[in-house]
């Protein structure tokens, strides 16, 4: 099943595009429903590199759900939306439940006002056999709550991440590298 959130964010899109590369801003929009940990050695990076990175997911900062990795891949379409998939899934605990798990990021930016807004499409497919259509509940809440809490964030966004309204800020897009906002 699907859970998705069309928002329309109040930075440019380059800003978007290295905050869904932030794994503090992953930490924060997942908070305080759910915590997150690295598992990797060193902890977690400044800017979230392509490829699998482990962690140990808490509810309310308490109560164990599991490990996850997270499966990241960057692309760009021919329309120039930017995109973040994440296809990893649960590991351990609770969430292997999840049988399925596709998380997209498509960011672009807004045709109406391109220099200051963006269109930020937040899209999980998820699977969990017989239980799918209460997992997708859980989601479908935590994914309201997450949008809230971009929609907060993203003003902050551009002096955060050095992006200016008509530059690309820091390493810009390619089709290998990855994020999990």
């Amino acid at each position: 099943m699907r859970v998705r959130l069309d928002l329309l964010l109040d930075c440019p899109a380059d800003a978007a595009w290295e905050a869904v590369h932030s794994p503090a801003v992953f930490r924060e929009v997942s908070g305080p429903i759910t915590t997150a940990e690295s598992l990797e050695p060193g902890g977690f990076p400044d800017r979230w590199p392509g490829g699998e990175h482990r962690v140990r997911l808490r509810m309310l900062g308490v109560l164990p759900m599991g490990t996850q990795v997270i499966r990241l891949r960057d692309e760009t379409r021919l329309d120039g939306t930017r995109v973040v998939h994440d296809e990893g899934g649960p590991l351990s605990g609770a969430m292997t439940v999840v049988t399925g798990w596709h998380h997209q990021m498509a960011i672009s930016p807004n045709p109406m006002s391109p220099e200051t807004r963006t269109r930020f499409h937040d899209t999980l497919d998820v699977r969990a056999g017989l239980l799918t259509p209460f997992a997708w509940l859980g989601f479908a809440v935590f994914w309201r709550l997450r949008g809230r809490q971009i929609q907060k964030l993203a003003p902050g966004w551009a002096a955060q991440f050095g992006a200016s309204p008509t530059g690309a800020a820091g390493s810009g897009e390619s089709t290998a590298a990855g994020g999990a906002a």
